[in-house]
């Protein structure tokens, strides 16, 4: 459930710095309240939005069986993999600017629609924090069967996440903004690195993919991932025991094109 926890407590944190910034911004410029009434409006719409989709996630797979729900679950843990590895590209190009373009949008869309803009605004942000979350839940729990230990590591998460924001907003010299993201960018990689083994396995499994040679190696006598410690590992970065050769290529890969794309100067296409 380690992997829950920090999910939970990585994106609850973002989306307490959005809102924290909205508030902030609105605080300054709210004469009347309505804005920041709005706001509060615009949050539980967001989450209302993201409480959609899990509840559309889990209907989807509860109309499939055979072959188009393993297919289904394969592409969501591929999805969530992905959409982990362009979150954590996307806050290294324009974390920075984080606050600012916030305080823009929420600029224009107050100018535009007044209320409903600053609702809107803060709906969307939130959503996108939500939305990602329940995808990440999804695939964690395709990949580790996660029972009912997955509400306790939850709410921890989301606790962490309320001591991290304040520390965070409150200045505290031994956690700062650009060490929150550095840190949690370089764990949810290894996240997504983990969900995209489990993806590949899945369709070597399968037979839709060949294995090329497996196992390449056998390390089970120095770290079995099937022993406490390996499980471990597995769960935060894909770490195979006994991988295939095909495995091992997609992982290679994966870290090579991360390394290439992280490399690559912010603001370049």
């Amino acid at each position: 459930m380690a992997n829950v926890l920090f999910i939970v407590w990585r994106e609850s944190v973002e989306a307490m710095l959005v809102i924290g910034i909205l508030y902030a911004w609105l605080k300054n410029k709210d004469g009347d309240g309505r804005g920041l009434r709005a706001l509060w409006a615009g949050v539980g719409a967001g989450l209302a939005m993201a409480a959609l989709l899990g509840w559309c996630m889990v209907a989807a797979q509860s109309e499939l069986s055979g072959a188009a729900l393993e297919w289904f679950q394969i592409a969501m843990l591929f999805g969530a993999a992905a959409l982990i590895v362009q979150m954590v590209l996307w806050m290294q190009n324009h974390g920075r600017q984080l606050r600012h373009s916030l305080e823009r949008d929420m600029a224009r869309a107050a100018e535009r629609s007044g209320t409903l803009g600053v609702a809107l605004v803060a709906a969307l942000a939130i959503a996108r924090e939500g939305a990602e979350t329940v995808v990440f839940l999804y695939g964690m729990g395709l990949e580790h069967n996660a029972g009912p230990g997955l509400a306790g590591a939850a709410a921890a998460g989301f606790g962490l996440a309320a001591l991290t924001a304040w520390a965070i907003h409150r200045g505290l010299g031994f956690l700062s903004y650009r060490q929150f993201f550095r840190l949690s960018g370089l764990l949810l990689l290894l996240f997504a690195a983990a969900l995209l083994a489990t993806g590949i396995d899945r369709l070597i499994g399968g037979g839709y993919l060949p294995p090329l040679l497996d196992p390449l190696w056998d390390s089970s006598a120095l770290l079995d991932d099937g022993s406490a410690g390996g499980a471990l590992l597995a769960a935060f970065s894909g770490y195979r025991a006994r991988p295939s050769l095909t495995l091992v290529l997609v992982y290679c890969a994966y870290w090579g094109a991360i390394l290439l794309a992280r490399r690559k100067p912010a603001g370049k296409g």
